[in-house]
């Protein structure tokens, strides 16, 4: 698949996404961009700095539930 055709698929996409949803992207997208080419590992503090601010993102609720996931694949592959 193309560039110009990747970026027209995600902003097809992203506007039928919830809030939530589209936060969860965004932190997926911004986790890719921390991964090293060269495979270059993180540092501890770093490690550590990611942990934290997934724990502090469950304590906070935003999370998806298993049966959501599920529901969301399902549609996701009735689209296809």
């Amino acid at each position: 698949m193309n560039t110009i055709t990747v970026k027209n698929e995600l902003n097809a996409y992203l506007p039928l996404l919830s809030a939530h949803q589209q936060e969860l992207v965004l932190d997926m997208v911004k986790n890719i961009l921390h991964i090293d080419t060269k495979g270059k590992r993180i540092s501890i503090e770093q490690y550590n700095a990611e942990i934290e601010l997934a724990v502090k993102e469950v304590r906070e609720g935003k999370t998806t539930s298993h049966k959501d996931v599920i529901k969301q694949t399902a549609k996701w592959l009735k689209r296809k």
